[in-house]
């Protein structure tokens, strides 16, 4: 079962790998790398905001375009790569698959959430 939550997560990396993470307040410890790959926001799903454009003139002026969507799936507006792990909270607990992400637009917090868990 896969189980998809979006949540903001810590996460240390060694060798540019993640090695362990944060998750409410339990350490997770990379037991793995499963499976590595960047997504790219879709053209037509940019973020809404200023966008260049043409003066009158001819010159280029902010303006703000009306018909881009906000807050929709894929507005990530650029680039984030994704980690498929396997990690455990501790020895007495089972291992599992954690789809961590890291996304380089972001402006708050680490950049890292947790995507989606695999049982």
């Amino acid at each position: 079962m896969t189980r998809r939550y979006d949540d903001p997560v810590e996460v240390n990396r060694r060798d540019e790998e993640p090695a362990q993470f944060l998750w409410r307040g339990r350490h997770y410890a990379v037991l793995g790398v499963l499976d590595r790959w960047v997504e790219t926001s879709s053209w037509w799903e940019r973020p809404a905001g200023p966008v260049r454009g043409p003066d009158v003139d001819g010159s280029s002026a902010l303006a703000t375009d009306p018909a881009a969507p906000s807050g929709s799936v894929g507005s990530f507006g650029g680039e984030r790569e994704v980690w498929r792990v396997e990690a455990s909270p501790g020895r007495t607990h089972g291992s599992g698959v954690y789809d961590l992400c890291f996304d380089w637009a972001a402006t708050t917090g680490s950049g890292w959430t947790l995507l989606r868990t695999m049982d």
